[in-house]
């Protein structure tokens, strides 16, 4: 007869709760990323056709806030978040292309359109706060380049009425919030701090559509930046448009993307000592006579497409290794959309987490989940992971606790995130 297994106890892990706000805390034993002998980093560029349309649902947000405000006094619900990007045409050649068919852009949402049997504009709003964004992009003529169409519609009325009944219902919350009920059962997460190799991925992009754009005016906005990081070793692929009409012939452009390469490599070092290799235009072919050549320093100009929620998430990467949302934050309200409040606060409570630490908090992890008629001070579940150093772990209890301390402090100071994203002050992509 076969022994039987013998059954480890299991341990009892400290475990730090609050709830009243339902918020856990605890100690995990995992290997922090920088230990970790693979990354993947990811990070879309502003021009990039998924970045696209999150800045225009973003900017769409905003102005109907704005909107709503100035008509009504207060912001009432709406959600943008549903944005396309249909790419168009172009023939772009060295010395300058041209544009055969514009990029068309479909604005599409849920939103209240009129109080009190006034309608309220809108469409033109959206309209309007679109093409000013667009603006952004130098070599995209905005009146002749782009077609934007709106079609915002109304919200559900079954789902307002119930909203509407369950608010006379609503008492404020243990600290006096007011009664903002969560319009959908979502999470959001983050976590802090970025690793090298994320930072280095970020701030890359950051310096080729900032700074490094004096240098070289060829370069476009629509930019990848893929790092991959193996042991010591971090390989970072570039794919980066190129503006036809700053460059002549192919030996300028050779030129750009060997001059880009020097110049990313040494900023990117201000970051990271990992080994680095940086490889710029891979799929060009010389031979053939292939480059990255666009009109506009677009890819969406030629048959690239976009949407909302594709790309980056709140801190402005993609990361497989860590834990991420599948919401697109972009464009959903910022007064009762846990898809985007959550996700930003997630951030921000990882980031004092580990703050706080000093040093004994190698990581944290964020999630908020929420559930949907609740009020978003009181989520259903907040949870809080701690990746303490070695030598930290006799302190557990104590910076459990002030992981706690710090969640709830945000919770009861949600209007913040409202506050800032309205004045354009947080960055969600």
């Amino acid at each position: 007869m076969a022994k039987s297994a013998k059954v480890k106890p299991v341990s009892k892990k400290l475990v730090a709760r609050n709830v009243s706000k339902n918020i856990i805390v605890d100690s995990v034993d995992l290997t922090p990323i920088e230990k970790q002998n693979v990354e993947l980093v990811e990070r879309k560029g502003i021009g990039h056709p998924d970045s696209i349309s999150d800045g225009l649902a973003e900017s769409v947000s905003r102005a109907l806030c704005k909107m709503y405000l100035e008509y009504c006094g207060e912001i009432l619900h709406h959600n943008t978040d549903q944005n396309e990007v249909v790419g168009g045409q172009s023939a772009p050649k060295f010395g300058g292309g041209r544009m055969l068919e514009p990029i068309y852009i479909l604005l599409v949402g849920r939103a209240i359109t009129q109080v009190n049997g006034e309608r309220l504009p809108y469409s033109t709003t959206a309209i309007d706060a679109a093409k000013e964004y667009l603006k952004r992009f130098p070599n995209l003529n905005v009146n002749h380049d782009v077609i934007v169409d709106c079609k915002i519609g109304k919200g559900s009325q079954d789902l307002i009425k119930n909203f509407d009944e369950l608010q006379k219902k609503c008492t404020p919350d243990y600290s006096g919030n007011n009664c903002l009920l969560a319009n959908d059962t979502s999470f959001g997460c983050s976590y802090a701090p970025l690793s090298e190799t994320e930072t280095v991925c970020l701030e890359t992009e950051k310096y080729i559509n900032g700074a490094m754009k004096k240098k070289l005016k060829e370069t476009g906005e629509d930019v990848k930046v893929m790092c991959a990081r193996n042991g010591k070793k971090v390989d970072m692929t570039i794919a980066c448009a190129m503006v036809d009409r700053y460059i002549p012939d192919a030996d300028h452009y050779m030129s750009v993307v060997e001059q880009m390469g020097n110049l990313v490599n040494d900023y990117a070092l201000k970051f990271t000592d990992y080994d680095l290799n940086v490889n710029i235009n891979h799929a060009d072919n010389p031979e053939s006579g292939n480059y990255y050549l666009t009109v506009t320093g677009l890819s969406a100009e030629n048959g690239d497409d976009g949407s909302v929620g594709r790309g980056n998430r709140v801190n402005g990467l993609i990361t497989p290794n860590r834990p991420m949302s599948m919401e697109a934050s972009a464009g959903k309200n910022p007064i009762t959309h846990v898809g985007k409040m959550y996700n930003i606060m997630a951030n921000w409570i990882a980031a004092d987490v580990v703050k706080a630490g000093n040093g004994d908090i190698l990581e944290a992890h964020v999630r908020i989940l929420s559930q949907i008629g609740r009020p978003i001070s009181d989520p259903q579940t907040c949870s809080v992971q701690l990746f303490l150093a070695p030598e930290a772990k006799p302190k557990a209890a104590k910076w459990q606790k002030e992981a706690m301390a710090i969640a709830d402090n945000w919770l009861n100071d949600i209007g913040k995130v409202t506050e800032k994203v309205v004045n354009g002050n947080v960055t969600v992509f």
